[in-house]
């Protein structure tokens, strides 16, 4: 086969096995942790999931500078776990949704927080405040296994802790995110899901650097240019 013009690359992040993870779409989850959920001023028991996406290429893998972004004054970031899956399907039960999970990563949802609330005020779609370019850091992605239930998540600023909280806070685990997910699209091998962000979400400035901790996996790490 031939195309008219050149094929884009594929998108894809390292692994702790040598071999990289092909990304096929990235969905993302949000107000997922309470407090968060409250600074943004929303009810957390007030919804079901609710999400949005970003291009598979906007992922930019950890130790990557990030440009600060065009057309913003508001530059936040966000610290999240993000789920890997090896295989999809559709309406997966929450029972057997781990099962399709190939790894974790930590992540960063960089957000145009002016944007977004904009976009808000005129019940538009998020798309330019979220799935702009380079508005997904990811790290190094680990295989499935011993991630704790309860396992810590922090972000730091030039080393100061701007966010901290667990997994368990999340209101919506991971199984049931994948099974709620996979009855509104087909999930798919490749598919990344980043799980949302607890409080404390804040500004970014040229020269800072941003480091994204979860226990058990290996930091996603940016500097603003």
């Amino acid at each position: 086969m031939t195309f008219v013009i050149p094929a884009p690359t594929q998108p894809s992040l390292p692994t702790t096995l040598g071999d990289r993870f092909p990304v096929r779409r990235v969905f993302c989850v949000g107000r997922n942790y309470a407090d968060h959920a409250r600074e943004m001023g929303h009810d957390p028991n007030a919804e079901p999931p609710f999400y949005f996406t970003k291009p598979a290429d906007a992922v930019v893998e950890s130790g990557s500078p990030v440009a600060y972004p065009p057309a913003t004054r508001d530059f936040h970031h966000e610290a999240e776990l993000v789920v890997a899956l090896g295989r999809g399907g559709t309406d997966i039960a929450e029972a057997a949704a781990l099962s399709h999970v190939w790894g974790y990563a930590t992540g960063n949802d960089l957000t145009r927080r002016d944007l977004q609330a904009e976009a808000k005020a005129a019940r538009r779609p998020w798309d330019m405040a979220k799935g702009f370019d380079c508005s997904a850091v990811i790290g190094l992605l680990h295989p499935a296994g011993n991630l704790p239930a309860n396992a810590a998540i922090r972000c730091l600023v030039d080393g100061k802790v701007t966010q901290a909280a667990h997994l368990s806070d999340m209101i919506w685990p991971v199984s049931a995110i994948i099974a709620h997910l996979s009855r509104l699209v087909t999930l798919a091998a490749g598919d990344l899901i980043m799980t949302g962000t607890p409080a404390g979400v804040g500004p970014l400035e040229r020269g800072q650097t941003c480091r994204v901790e979860i226990e058990g996996l290996t930091p996603a790490t940016t500097r603003i240019i």
